[in-house]
């Protein structure tokens, strides 16, 4: 019978209560030297500060679920919007590059002449 656990113990506390021992406080120690305390100080990361500030303000959980939702989602779509931009800006020089080309070889003399002309009127745009 030795490998069962200790009984409970019940112990009644001054003020009549009843209690579990082991759920007793531990009895304050006599200490003369100075408590230490180590206080850890975290700063919010970055993407909680606008829900910090929307329920300081008393705006409300919607204000906060928008934020916390949209915010990610808006970022996505501006970066898509611009890949999406850069890509059809490129495709856009490539494909005026060709044709320069194309009517330089095919044309003769009048493609020489239009190219020329074309690159003039660029210059003088700048």
């Amino acid at each position: 019978m030795s490998n069962l656990p200790e009984p409970v113990r019940v112990v009644q506390l001054p003020d009549g209560t009843f209690t579990y021992s082991d759920h007793l406080p531990a009895p304050q120690g006599t200490f003369s030297g100075a408590q230490v305390v180590h206080q850890h100080i975290h700063q919010a990361p970055p993407d909680r500060t606008v829900q910090r500030i929307a329920l300081g303000s008393g705006i409300g959980a919607g204000t906060v679920a928008a934020g916390v939702y949209f915010g990610p989602l808006l970022v996505g779509a501006l970066t898509a919007i611009a890949a999406n931009l850069a890509l059809l800006s490129f495709l856009a020089a490539v494909l005026a590059w060709g044709v320069v080309n194309v009517v330089k070889s095919v044309g003769g003399q009048d493609g020489k002449a239009a190219a020329k002309t074309l690159a003039k009127t660029r210059k003088r745009r700048r």
